[in-house]
């Protein structure tokens, strides 16, 4: 059965690379690390605007779409929501979750924006990180044009989704530190808008790997001669342990840290539930604002999106916004 999934999993990674240089599949779905995503739905929305690019570059990869609930109003609480691809798709934003995290958000209230990031094969860590503190500083600065209200800005993904959406929010507000030997910038200077704060309000993990250190914590399948954390680090973890830490969302975890939910599927073969329940175990610890719900029956992504689920998502996302 292991050799099944991996296998599907390289072939929808195989298709992601085909689609753009250095990854990403226009619209498309992927299978394995990434999880099984639907094709892109009707929202129903105020309106939209697609394919905006955050940066000013004209690059594919650093454009997102941006959906606006259909109740109308002055403005919107916003919920950047990232794609799951295994950080192998640079061009995903059109199957982030559409039809459950977005659609949940959208009906709640949430104005929801869903970027594009370069993949790992168009560059290697922390660039990752720096397309996603882009969008932050994005929505800010343009919030009078969405109808954003940037009192109130989460973010949320699912998968490397995930450990993007949690490491954005453990390093609010760290522009630049040192993980053992390792120097990282964790800001960058994209876009116009540098001078904009790059912190967050709250994030959602929706079964995210975030200690990239640990991804052998509990049963889970092989990866090959290399791992999807390999080719973005461009390394291995026996050699170079620091940079697997710069990497994880659980290294950086501080009473500083906002509010974060997690999700994750006790049956998740893909990234291990021990991923999840260990983040949980450390935001508590840190006195962090979090909860948890650990799904018995609960896959990577499979049996994850319940309705009770996506409430739990969005009461937490509300009362933390009602305690600002």
């Amino acid at each position: 059965m292991k050799k099944i999934l991996l296998s599907v999993m390289l072939f929808g990674c195989a298709l992601a690379m085909e689609a753009q240089p250095g990854g990403g599949r226009p619209g498309g779905g992927f299978g394995g690390f990434g999880g099984f995503q639907a094709q892109q739905v009707k929202l129903e929305t105020s309106q939209e605007w697609k394919d905006v690019n955050y940066v000013g570059d004209g690059k594919a990869y650093h454009t997102c779409d941006i959906y606006l609930p259909k109740k109308k109003q002055a403005s919107y609480p916003v919920v950047i929501h990232i794609y799951g691809s295994a950080w192998f798709s640079n061009n995903s934003k059109g199957a982030a979750d559409l039809g459950t995290i977005v659609n949940a958000l959208l009906k709640a209230g949430y104005a929801v924006v869903c970027p594009n990031h370069r993949s790992s094969g168009d560059a290697k860590w922390p660039a990752q990180i720096h397309d996603i503190r882009a969008v932050i500083r994005f929505v800010r600065a343009e919030a009078a044009v969405y109808h954003f209200d940037p009192s109130f800005i989460a973010t949320s993904g699912f998968s490397s989704g995930g450990h993007l959406s949690s490491t954005a929010a453990t390093t609010s507000g760290i522009k630049q530190t040192k993980v053992g030997t390792v120097d990282i910038d964790l800001e960058g200077s994209l876009g116009r808008y540098t001078g904009q704060p790059s912190t967050v309000n709250a994030a959602c993990d929706w079964s995210g790997p975030v200690d990239l250190t640990n991804m052998d914590c509990g049963e889970s399948m092989s990866m090959g001669a290399n791992s999807p954390e390999d080719v973005l680090l461009g390394s291995k973890l026996a050699e170079e342990p620091d940079k697997y830490r710069s990497l994880s969302a659980t290294n950086y975890v501080n009473k500083n840290n906002p509010p974060i939910i997690i999700f994750h599927g006790e049956k998740d073969n893909v990234v291990p539930c021990c991923q999840g329940k260990e983040f949980y175990e450390l935001l508590k610890a840190a006195g962090v604002k979090t909860e948890a719900t650990f799904v018995p029956e609960g896959g990577h992504g499979m049996g994850m999106y319940a309705e009770e689920n996506l409430q739990k998502m969005v009461n937490f996302l509300n009362a933390v916004r009602t305690k600002k």
